[in-house]
């Protein structure tokens, strides 16, 4: 950072992180359990068209409601972007404050699980191949940032590599990690608690707790100040 940029710098609260959990009113959980008794799959996806893309009180409410409706799990104060997807959300579970942000898609797996801590902030345009993914409590996600949980084997070499088996691999990031913008984590990475992973890194291995890393591939750049641990390899 040159000097210039220091002195312009300058710091602010946190917002997100800090956010006290208030539940939502119980008329959104029965509206919520109504629709998941009385409703097809089918058609509380068409109706999560209908307010997919809009940006009002009213739309945001609606897209949790139907979240609610269809996931496996749904915590208070959760936030919807426009223009979030999903795949299989029935396989989802998310913890309370947790933030979505606009065209977010999140790819789910019918036999897959996908878990989303309190407290954790997603930003816009971001990835994931969630068919085995956990993101503990206090994550944040930077803006385009992606996670690719599975690979085609690429056997045998006669066939198209996309017609090749899937391999599945869990992805974990430990609690209060942050994952910089545009960063992409590949099958079978677990990024340790309190970590930070630069903009634009691929991370390709384990990445140490309180470890910052950066690069393409990612490597280890120092420990997060007050903290020493032991150099990785």
């Amino acid at each position: 950072m040159s000097p210039s940029s220091e002195t312009d710098a300058r710091v602010v609260r946190a917002v997100h992180g800090r956010q006290e959990v208030r539940p939502d009113p119980p008329f959104e959980q029965q509206f919520a359990d109504h629709l998941r008794n009385s409703a097809s799959r089918e058609a509380l996806l068409e109706l999560y068209n209908r307010f997919a893309q809009g940006d009002t009180d009213f739309d945001l409410r609606m897209r949790r409601v139907l979240w609610r409706a269809m996931a496996r799990r749904i915590g208070h104060g959760v936030r919807i972007g426009p223009g979030v997807g999903f795949q299989h959300l029935e396989t989802f579970e998310l913890g309370d404050n947790v933030f979505l942000g606009a065209q977010a898609y999140i790819q789910g797996r019918f036999d897959g699980r996908c878990v989303i801590g309190n407290h954790v902030w997603i930003g816009p345009q971001s990835y994931f191949d969630a068919r085995d993914l956990v993101l503990e409590d206090y994550v944040g996600w930077g803006p385009g940032a992606k996670v690719l949980g599975s690979e085609h084997t690429g056997i045998p070499l006669d066939q198209p590599v996309i017609q090749t088996d899937l391999v599945i691999r869990p992805v974990r990031v430990g609690a209060w990690a942050d994952i910089g913008t545009n960063a992409v984590l590949l099958p079978g990475v677990t990024v340790g608690k309190g970590s930070i992973v630069g903009a634009g890194a691929v991370v390709t291995r384990d990445v140490p707790e309180f470890a910052i890393v950066a690069g393409v591939p990612a490597r280890f750049v120092r420990w997060r100040e007050g903290y020493a641990g032991e150099v990785p390899k």
